[in-house]
């Protein structure tokens, strides 16, 4: 095996796949990349067993062949070298010899034969849309995943297909978050699966700003995103994802309307008197205004008041402040819409002109 690349044209697959490996690893291969040089292209692969990605890259000139070679010495090697930097890569026995330049770097291989992949999955549907949409819905719901829940369905996130719309859902059993979109290919099929948490983060990192389509391809023990020349495929947590849509508050009649960034404003300030532990504050609503309260063992004191578009009068109900800032955080509108019911009720966040996202928070008793 043999090839030559510029550095920035190998940089980017590397760094697209040294994500997936892990500094601690079960096995000696997989702290390497499988290199794979065949018809002129370069495929780099990376796995920790649970979520593999590959990426492919042209190069002009290569023999064909196979290894592993160390992942995070390759790497920093690659970004270490001096911008358009030409790179000679050469398998010799069960070293790799790299030329760039006046530099030479000879790393030690295992055979390509031990590396494990996921190659042949059982294909039960697949369906494509944009990336910047499905990296949104991503964005807007991954933070509400459980970490490290022994309800291990928990800890990962929700891919709903149904009724030609696409549903992501996280929640860690204290707030909820879903965003939904519908697809321009009408889908008939129902499915859900639930992507692990390192899944979502490695699949967060991998979008950028391409306005191009991915694929999503749906299995019965995987899930395989196809974007350009990069492939991921995850393992899927196999749990049953509790009835989301039944934590959703219906009835919740007590509607405010208030500016976004004022109300983040309130809360991040409140919070810094909140109780360390437990991060609780008190929402007192009368007609026309939102009081925060914050208060914290030390007897001190937090009291924030805004201007809200409301008719209600006299409720008070506590939430953990984190919670409600993280939900803020996820939205875009100017102005968010409150729907609360009653003190012991969840309260139903939303941006005031897009419903297609929303946030359920479980009220906290102060």
């Amino acid at each position: 095996m043999r090839f030559s690349i510029q550095r920035e044209a190998l940089l980017n697959p590397l760094q697209q796949v040294v994500g997936v490996i892990e500094r601690r690893q079960t096995l000696p291969v997989l702290a390497n990349f499988l290199v794979q040089v065949e018809q002129g292209r370069l495929t780099l692969t990376g796995t920790d067993l649970e979520v593999e990605m590959r990426a492919s890259v042209a190069i002009e000139h290569g023999e064909d062949g196979a290894t592993t070679i160390p992942a995070r010495k390759l790497f920093d090697i690659v970004r270490a070298l001096a911008d358009g930097a030409q790179l000679d890569i050469k398998l010799n026995g069960d070293r790799v010899a790299v030329h760039a330049g006046r530099s030479r770097f000879t790393l030690a291989t295992l055979p390509a034969e031990e590396f494990p992949t996921i190659d042949g999955i059982d294909l039960v549907d697949k369906v494509a849309l944009p990336e910047a949409t499905l990296k949104e819905l991503m964005e807007r719901t991954a933070f509400a995943m459980a970490n490290q829940d022994v309800r291990y369905y928990l800890n990962g996130l929700l891919l709903d297909l149904r009724d030609g719309g696409l549903r992501c859902v996280a929640t860690d059993g204290h707030r909820l978050a879903l965003a939904e979109t519908r697809l321009d290919k009408k889908v008939t099929a129902q499915r859900q699966i639930i992507i692990p948490r390192k899944g979502v983060m490695e699949l967060l990192g991998l979008f950028g700003s391409d306005e191009g389509e991915v694929t999503i391809e749906f299995a019965r023990n995987h899930l395989r995103v196809r974007r350009n020349d990069v492939v991921f495929t995850s393992k899927l947590i196999d749990g049953r994802f509790p009835d989301y849509e039944a934590v959703i508050p219906l009835g919740a009649d007590k509607v405010l309307h208030l500016d976004r960034e004022l109300l983040r404003s309130a809360l991040q300030r409140a919070a810094i008197l909140s109780n360390e532990k437990y991060r609780g504050v008190r929402l007192e609503v009368t007609p026309g205004k939102l009081r925060i309260v914050a208060h914290n063992p030390e007897q001190e004191e937090a009291v924030e008041e805004l201007e809200a578009e409301t008719s209600v009068n006299d409720l008070a109900i506590g939430f953990n402040v984190v919670y409600l800032l993280d939900a803020l955080a996820s939205l875009t509108d100017e102005r968010v819409r409150l729907q609360l019911r009653d003190a012991q009720s969840s309260c139903l966040l939303q941006g005031a002109e897009h419903e297609h996202v929303r946030h359920v928070v479980m009220p906290l008793r102060l």
